[in-house]
């Protein structure tokens, strides 16, 4: 399948994607442009979840493929998010305890559709992004998830602290998976489970962690000193499948 990558430039043209219904993730808008369309288009952002990015015309004139801008430039999602009550709808379909990934500020395309490949093929019912400092369903994830973004729902929250809270309110257990956790081998990570995955360079940010249940650590013998995201989403999601046959 081909996706295709929505960048949208001009004021009219962004107006009639916010119009037509597609998903905007990011907007960039030129500062100090207060006319009557550019107001327009900032009040339907905010009525959506697209982060808008106030930037200068120079900036604009980099990101821009035409040229003609007028002060604003688009970016649409190449595939439709999911809500969390999807997810669940999900796993009670298949009769089975939600196991669901949360992406902590993963912002490579690449790890973001290895990851979605991944859960797919683990038998996961869906993955939980954040709005902000995380890389969104571009047309380079749809494309590395090989794909499974076509059969796993990807849903985006604005705060993955608050999500959490909520689901372990529906009897959810979190795990995450962090140097200075417990081997993972000796935590019982069966029934209706959320792992979290950090960012390489940053890891689980210290809010998220302080609401997981478990902190889980990888073994690893080399010399260097974390796995890659994608690949560590992939060890611990095949741990809590291991459990789960067992």
């Amino acid at each position: 399948m081909r996706y295709e990558e929505l960048t949208i430039e001009g004021r009219n043209a962004v107006l009639e994607a916010f119009r037509s219904g597609k998903t905007i993730d990011k907007i960039f808008i030129q500062n100090n442009s207060q006319d009557g369309p550019i107001k327009t288009i900032t009040t339907k952002a905010k009525k959506t979840d697209a982060i808008i990015n106030y930037v200068t015309k120079e900036r604009l004139d980099q990101l821009s493929q035409t040229g003609q801008h007028q002060g604003v430039i688009a970016y649409a999602a190449a595939y439709e998010y999911a809500q969390v009550d999807d997810i669940f709808a999900e796993a009670e379909k298949k009769g089975e305890s939600p196991f669901i990934l949360f992406l902590d500020g993963i912002e490579d395309p690449h790890n973001l559709g290895a990851i979605i490949r991944t859960a797919h093929q683990a038998g996961a019912h869906g993955i939980i992004i954040p709005k902000r400092r995380a890389v969104g369903l571009t047309a380079t994830v749809a494309r590395t998830s090989a794909g499974a973004i076509n059969y796993l729902p990807v849903a985006k929250v604005t705060n993955l602290s608050v999500t959490i809270d909520e689901l372990k309110n529906k009897g959810m257990w979190f795990v995450c998976a962090d140097m200075g956790g417990e081997l993972m081998y000796n935590l019982d990570l069966k029934g209706s489970i959320g792992l979290v995955i950090g960012s390489e360079g940053e890891g689980v940010s210290r809010l998220v962690r302080e609401k997981c249940d478990f902190i889980a650590k990888i073994p690893m013998y080399g010399q260097v000193d974390s796995l890659n995201a994608s690949v560590a989403a992939g060890v611990m999601a095949y741990e809590i499948v291991r459990q789960r046959l067992s």
